[in-house]
């Protein structure tokens, strides 16, 4: 059994996705599984060792100055090979910046179009790379929008079976000019002919990415979304906090869309208020440099009020660090904008014996209700978050009841080890 597990990296952040691909890959090798991680665009970072290996297709800065330069093509291959090597690519995105959405566009459709985009070359090189040294059994995407070499695949590999794992691509598509955006819709949708299943965790995303790309039901499968529970059951001290403090927390990218600001604004809320002066917020994430002002927007509203003594950023954390983060609070929070299709964040605070709170959008209802381990609120309503914090605030037992039940149901139900069986039937029958 040979797999090839084809995941996007980050540019030099931590990703969510990119750890739980990382998780995901090392389980399956445990179960018996030849499983190569094989990273797209840059290297990933995980928070544990990866197992991805050191070579990268469609390197970020290559397939950039490929659509940009179409005579790049006629630049010997070894020498545009010396643009995918991990230190310059590492160097090259140590830092975050935006950029052009009309530039992104058009990459992101040249991509979807694969052997006849801009970065046909990568594509063939892929392909020929598959068939000729690999030869897997199966091929796992981490995402549809790499998946532009999937009809040069299938011809290259007629018996492999093909698994796209959704994750979140409606949300960048979303993000594209709307010319590029509908482009991009309907390349995908041509893709959906080549692949054997696609793999979502929540019966949200399932129905949302089977009407929005056309996908049949009997290709879609739902499995629960997993993490590596071990680093939860190690004996990591929880940070140090004062006796009687309720410690608030947050634990996402620093970013909008992922709602920082509404938490904020509830914070400075309730904090204001005699019968909460034991209240705290910890944050901890990956802050880019293009959402630092976006930050000290957050950190001059907490100053403004006065609360600056009750408020921590914590960076972006280790993963001994980021448990013994987590086992220090009493409540986390993460009020996104978005309709998330996962909420790993979720099942890292249940393990962690951590009760949640999440607007009721997205996959997150389903998740709290599958694991008991917290409630949710009525979205966009600044209000509803002031009164959920402070009611679970204020109800131990309820919190303690979500605590032990959250923690016992993803142990027993949404570990990697789960995931990698479940993923293993997919793949291999």
């Amino acid at each position: 059994m040979k797999a090839v597990y084809l995941t996007a990296g980050a540019a030099g952040m931590y990703c969510g996705s990119c750890m739980h691909d990382n998780a995901l890959a090392k389980a399956l090798i445990a179960n018996g599984v030849d499983c190569l991680l094989q990273p797209v665009y840059t290297p990933i970072r995980t928070d544990e060792t990866s197992v991805a290996t050191d070579r990268v297709f469609f390197g970020g800065i290559h397939i950039y100055l490929m659509q940009q330069w179409p005579w790049m093509r006629f630049v010997p291959e070894s020498l545009r090979r010396t643009l995918d090597w991990k230190l310059l690519l590492n160097l090259a995105t140590r830092k975050t910046h935006s950029t052009d959405a009309a530039k992104l566009g058009a990459l992101a459709v040249s991509m979807l179009q694969g052997a006849h985009g801009q970065q046909s070359g990568e594509v063939r090189r892929l392909t020929r790379w598959l068939a000729d040294e690999v030869r897997p059994d199966a091929v796992v995407l981490s995402n549809l929008l790499i998946g532009g070499s999937l009809p040069m695949i299938r011809v290259a590999l007629p018996n492999a079976r093909l698994v796209v794992v959704l994750q979140g691509d409606d949300i960048f598509l979303d993000h594209l000019p709307p010319k590029y955006r509908t482009q991009a819709i309907e390349l995908c949708r041509d893709l959906v002919t080549s692949v054997d299943r696609f793999i979502v965790h929540s019966h949200f995303y399932a129905a949302k990415m089977g009407e929005l790309l056309q996908i049949p039901d009997h290709k879609m499968v739902i499995t629960p979304l997993s993490i590596d529970v071990m680093p939860y059951q190690q004996d990591v001290p929880a940070l140090p906090k004062d006796e009687d403090e309720f410690r608030l927390g947050y634990l996402a990218r620093m970013a909008p869309e992922k709602g920082l600001h509404h938490l904020v604004d509830a914070f400075i809320r309730l904090a204001g208020d005699p019968s909460h002066q034991n209240l705290r917020l910890h944050a901890a994430g990956w802050l880019g440099e293009n959402n630092q002002t976006y930050f000290d927007e957050q950190q001059a509203k907490i100053d403004l009020a006065s609360l600056g003594n009750r408020f921590m950023h914590h960076g972006s954390p280790s993963l001994e660090k980021k448990v013994a983060f987590l086992r220090s609070l009493d409540l986390l929070c993460v009020p996104t904008d978005y309709e998330d299709p996962k909420g790993l964040f979720i099942l890292e605070a249940l393990a962690s014996g951590v009760p949640v709170l999440q607007p009721d959008h997205g996959a997150f209802g389903e998740l709290i209700t599958a694991t008991g381990g917290g409630r949710t609120y009525r979205p966009g309503n600044l209000d509803e978050l002031v009164r959920a914090i402070s009611d679970v605030k204020q109800d131990d037992h309820a919190r303690l009841r979500w605590s032990d039940g959250g923690r016992r149901n993803v142990y027993a139900n949404h570990s990697v080890e789960r995931g990698a069986d479940h993923l293993k039937t997919i793949l291999f029958g």
